[in-house]
């Protein structure tokens, strides 16, 4: 509008300059409806521009839009109408930086896998005998280390003990024992053992013995006595029943009331009249050893 104004005012001054002020005003006249048209017809144009631009726009999906909720991973473009009447968008967002993935751990191959157990077992297993090994070797010098001493532990008629019993003494047990003997001394058994005995001497009378019978020295199982389990000594006299092998280096001598259920390994054996083996007899500690003297006198004879 602004410029058709200024427009007119130019056209005027230069009109009044050349014509005179009658034909002026007659000219005037003459243009002022042809300028009003003028004027309607570009007033016209703008609006229809400004028609076709909101046109151009989609105001019911503009609408759909702003309703629809946001979502994290795509977020709505608000439109924008600038003042010129074209669209425009907000700038898009940042994308967001991708998560780096975690590093693969690598499995080691089965058969690695396997060679590295079998390794851990034969180690394990080695350390498991060396352990054995050094335990034996602390008993055996502990056992070389322990001095007897003059005294004599009792357990009494009615008394019960449940748990080993370890004396550098000696003992004399009349009452029961639930548990193994090692005594440095002599123990003398007249009572009840469940569990093994191990003593310098080893007597029995009328005693009932479960477990393995261990001497330094002379084992002997009175009458009435019973031993179930082994015997082990450096000579033996066995007047009871003994259910077991017995294995001693020196003599062994069975008496008229005596009953073995077992093998007898010995340098000698003695067997009264009325005594009962049931087993295999060996004179292997003996000095002269039958096999080679038989092998002998069949090299002579040959």
């Amino acid at each position: 509008m602004g410029f058709f104004s200024d427009l007119k005012e130019d056209l005027s001054q230069a009109v009044n300059e050349l014509m005179p002020e009658e034909e002026l005003n007659a000219a005037v006249a003459d243009a002022a409806p042809a300028a009003e048209e003028q004027t309607a017809v570009q007033d016209a144009e703008e609006l229809s521009a400004a028609d076709e631009a909101l046109d151009s726009l989609d105001l019911s999906s503009m609408l759909d839009r702003l309703e629809e909720p946001d979502t994290a991973e795509e977020p709505l473009e608000e439109a924008v109408i600038s003042a010129d009447g074209e669209e425009t968008q907000e700038a898009e967002p940042m994308p967001e930086l991708a998560e780096e993935p975690a590093p693969e751990i690598e499995e080691e191959p089965a058969a690695e896998t396997e060679e590295a157990y079998e390794a851990d077992n034969m180690i394990s297993e080695m350390s498991g005998e060396e352990e054995e090994v050094m335990e034996e070797q602390t008993q055996v010098q502990a056992q070389t280390n322990r001095v007897a001493v003059d005294e004599t532990a009792v357990v009494t008629e009615g008394m019960t003990i449940t748990g080993d019993i370890i004396s550098e003494g000696s003992m004399e047990l009349i009452g029961t024992v639930n548990g193994n003997l090692d005594i440095l001394g002599k123990l003398n058994i007249t009572g009840t053992i469940q569990g093994d005995s191990k003593a310098a001497e080893i007597f029995a009378e009328g005693a009932k013995i479960t477990g393995e019978v261990n001497s330094q020295g002379s084992v002997k199982i009175g009458q009435s006595s019973v031993v179930i389990g082994n015997i082990t000594a450096s000579s033996a006299v066995i007047a009871g029943a003994v259910k077991g092998d017995i294995d001693v280096r020196g003599p062994v001598i069975l008496d008229t009331t005596a009953i073995v259920m077992g093998n007898i390994k010995s340098k000698s054996v003695q067997i009264n009249n009325g005594a009962v083996i049931e087993g295999m007899c060996s004179q292997c500690y003996a000095d002269v050893n039958p096999t080679s003297f038989f092998e002998e006198f069949k090299k002579k004879k040959g």
